[in-house]
């Protein structure tokens, strides 16, 4: 079975096409056209229909036949509605996305949050694979999560399993407002704008997440204090998923989690926060990058 996977962002349509072993037979990528659904839904049309011309010509699928189609998107379907909520691409929200891209590639059409796209890919043949529960998160721009148990992605009654980034940190003031409308989100904490916004706080710097990370690595005191800050947060906010969720592996992508110094650090710290009196838990950096997101939305059709 040919499948092909897209990853919808705010500033990026990535598409891949995996033959049946999961090796990749295509790669390509296009600019989201901001601000516009209908041409966003074109877009991704455009790009299967494309992508399709091309793996026929190459004679890799049977002839005559279709990939399977999977997209992972900023958000997420409403199950009362079936359009798109919580949606960081704000044009696709309250938009039937999965009617009107079935109705153009005239097939059915699986879609899921970019975050469960990212932590099927990982439990399927990443970091995770082989674990029973696996909960992968993003630190990026924004935060993330998705939950995979078996093989088979979590969403959920009201699909947002694995939304941790949008529950409250403990241990903090949660005097800052959200994007979301509620105070002291863990994604204001532990996103790279927010890892930014607590030093800048601290002293005055106005530091991105990159620079932060180099300067605490070369000895910088006050970078230093951040990341310290960063990883203790971390630790607190991870192992309330533990408590609850109890998973073998946590793997972290997203810009973020190539801070390889979390993955010594983060686990030193969540002990004191976990109810038990060992955690087995492993804290794994993504074996896929940014391929996760087009590898976790074709393994929709696993």
């Amino acid at each position: 079975m040919i499948r092909t996977g897209i990853d919808l962002g705010g500033s990026k349509i990535e598409i891949a096409v995996f033959a049946a072993d999961g090796s990749t037979l295509l790669r390509e990528r296009v600019a989201t056209p901001q601000g516009d659904y209908i041409g966003t839904v074109m877009a991704v049309a455009d790009l299967v229909d494309m992508a399709e011309r091309k793996v026929m010509g190459c004679g890799s699928p049977p002839d005559g036949a279709r990939s399977t189609v999977g997209v992972g998107i900023p958000g997420a379907e409403s199950r009362v509605t079936g359009r798109i909520k919580n949606a960081n691409s704000t044009c696709l929200i309250g938009k039937p996305l999965q009617q009107d891209l079935q109705a153009r590639l005239q097939r059915e059409v699986r879609i899921a949050n970019d975050a469960n796209c990212f932590a099927l890919s990982e439990a399927v043949d990443g970091a995770g694979a082989g674990a029973a529960v696996v909960f992968g998160v993003i630190l990026g721009t924004g935060v993330g999560g998705g939950i995979v148990v078996d093989g088979k992605l979590l969403t959920g009654a009201n699909s947002i399993a694995g939304e941790w980034g949008h529950n409250p940190l403990p241990g903090e003031d949660h005097s800052d407002v959200c994007y979301c409308g509620r105070s002291g989100c863990v994604e204001q904490y532990l996103s790279g704008p927010g890892l930014s916004t607590d030093h800048r706080r601290a002293t005055s710097a106005d530091f991105q997440a990159p620079e932060i990370v180099q300067r605490a690595a070369a000895g910088d005191a006050s970078c230093e204090a951040t990341m310290q800050r960063y990883e203790a947060r971390l630790a607190r906010a991870l192992a309330g998923v533990i408590n609850i969720l109890d998973p073998e592996v946590i793997v972290l992508g997203g810009g973020l989690s190539n801070i390889n110094r979390l993955y010594d650090k983060v686990p030193r710290l969540w002990g004191e926060h976990v109810f038990s009196d060992h955690v087995a838990t492993k804290l794994l950096k993504h074996r896929h990058g940014d391929s996760s997101g087009v590898r976790g939305a074709a393994w929709l059709w696993n």
